[in-house]
C-alpha cells in the first residue's frame, strides 16, 4: 500500500461535499402555536416517513409583520417539538431577515426564496409543507434516467433535471422521485414524487397503483386506503390547479 496515500487520508479531519439536500419549506400564516402544532401534527401523522424529523426552512413572509427573535425562537421551538428540525430562514429580500438568522444563529437560504404574499385564502396556520421550487436555473436538458433494478424499502432514486423510468417494481417504503415525470412500468407500493423542484406540468405514471405517496411539485396526497377503481390499475396523476388528480390509463 502507497504510505503516502494512507499519510494523506489520515490527516484529513474531514471532507466537505454539496449535494442534493432534502428540505421541506414551512410558510408560517400565523403566530398561533398551539394551530401550528395542530395542523403540523396531522400533516405529519398522515406521512411520518416522510415529514418526521425532517429539515426545514422557514418562510416567514405571509406574517403581518416579521417576528421578533423572542416569537421567532417561540415559533421554532413549536415546530421542533411536533418533530421536523428547523435549519434555517428563506431569503425574502431584506436585511432584517438576515438580522433575525444571525440573532437566531441559523442561516438564510437563498436558494428558498420566501413567496410573494397571496390574497386571502381560507385561513391556516401553515400554507405548505412540500419541498418548494428554487428560483429558476437553465440547466441543460439530460437523458432520461433508467432504473432497471427493484427499489427495495428505505432506498431513493432521484432523476434530477430530467425524467425518471423505473423499468420495475417500488417496493413499500421506497421513494422515487424527479424533477420530470416519473414512470414506473411496473406496481408502485412505495413514494412517488414528480416535479420535485416546481414543474407543475410534471406526471406520476404507474402499470400498478398500490401508492403510499403521490406528490407533484409538492402537492401530495397520502393513500392509507387505495380507491378500489385504482387499485393494481395502470393509472397517472396530475395537477389541476392546486389539486391532484388520479385517473385510469386506458379508461
Amino acid at each position: 500500500m502507497n504510505n503516502k496515500a494512507v499519510s494523506s487520508a489520515i490527516d484529513t479531519a474531514c471532507e466537505v461535499r454539496f449535494g442534493q439536500v432534502g428540505l421541506v419549506q414551512l410558510r408560517v400564516r400565523s403566530t398561533d402555536r398551539k394551530a401550528i402544532q395542530d395542523e403540523l401534527s396531522a400533516r405529519i401523522a398522515a406521512a411520518p416517513q416522510l415529514f418526521e424529523r425532517a429539515a426545514a426552512c422557514l418562510d416567514l413572509s405571509a406574517l403581518e409583520s416579521q417576528p421578533d427573535e423572542a416569537l421567532a425562537r417561540e415559533l421554532f421551538d413549536a415546530i421542533r417539538q411536533v418533530g421536523l428540525l428547523p435549519v434555517g430562514v428563506a431569503f425574502d429580500g431584506t436585511e432584517a431577515i438576515n438580522t433575525l438568522a444571525r440573532s437566531l444563529d441559523l442561516p438564510v437560504l437563498t436558494q428558498f426564496r420566501a413567496q410573494s404574499k397571496a390574497p386571502a385564502q381560507r385561513p391556516t396556520a401553515v400554507q405548505s409543507i412540500a419541498p418548494p421550487p428554487p428560483p429558476p436555473v437553465v440547466e441543460p436538458s439530460l437523458p432520461t434516467l433508467m432504473q432497471h433494478q427493484p427499489v427495495r424499502s428505505g432506498q431513493r432514486v432521484y432523476a434530477r433535471n430530467r425524467d425518471l423510468i423505473v423499468t420495475t417494481v417500488v417496493g413499500a417504503g421506497a421513494e422515487v422521485m424527479a424533477d420530470g415525470c416519473v414512470h414506473i412500468y411496473g406496481t408502485l407500493r412505495g413514494r412517488a414524487m414528480a416535479g420535485a423542484r416546481g414543474e407543475v406540468t410534471a406526471r406520476v405514471f404507474c402499470q400498478a397503483f398500490h401508492a403510499e405517496l403521490v406528490s407533484i411539485a409538492g402537492v401530495f396526497r397520502v393513500f392509507e386506503t387505495i380507491p378500489p377503481e385504482l387499485a393494481g390499475k395502470p393509472v397517472q396523476a396530475w395537477l389541476d390547479g392546486d389539486d391532484l388528480r388520479f385517473e385510469r390509463i386506458g379508461g
